[in-house]
C-alpha cells in the first residue's frame, strides 16, 4: 500500500502492482476495490474478464495526469505512450476525488 497524493494532499491509500504477475492480474477476479490499484510501469489496460467498470487514470513520469477515462467491462484501452503508470479505480471515483487531466499525483511509501 502507498499513500496517493493529489496536488500534494493525501487522498487515499492504494495498492501498488510492480511485478509483471501483479500487473497482469490487476483487478481480475474481484467484485470491486475499496481504494485503487496502481500499475507501475503501465501505459495501457483492458477490462476483459472484469466484473465492474473502472476509471483509468494515465500518469506521466512527473506525476501529471494525461487523461482520465471510464472503461466499461470487456474493453481494450488504447495505449497512452507518454504514461509511466496507471491508477485504476472503481468507475466514478476519479471524479469524486477530483482527479482530472492536468492534476498532479504522487505516491508515498
Amino acid at each position: 500500500m502507498a499513500g496517493l497524493r493529489l496536488d500534494g494532499i493525501q487522498i487515499a491509500r492504494v495498492e501498488v502492482a510492480t511485478s509483471y504477475r501483479q500487473r497482469s492480474k490487476g483487478l481480475l477476479g474481484r467484485d470491486g476495490i475499496g481504494t485503487g490499484l496502481v500499475l507501475m510501469p503501465g501505459s495501457s489496460v483492458h477490462t476483459f474478464g472484469m466484473r465492474f467498470a473502472i476509471d483509468v487514470v494515465y500518469v506521466r513520469r512527473d506525476g501529471r495526469v494525461i487523461a482520465v477515462t471510464t472503461m466499461p467491462r470487456n474493453r481494450l484501452g488504447l495505449p497512452r505512450l507518454r504514461a509511466a503508470w496507471i491508477l485504476e479505480l472503481e468507475a466514478g471515483r476519479a471524479a469524486a476525488w477530483g482527479i482530472v487531466a492536468g492534476s498532479v499525483l504522487s505516491l508515498d511509501s
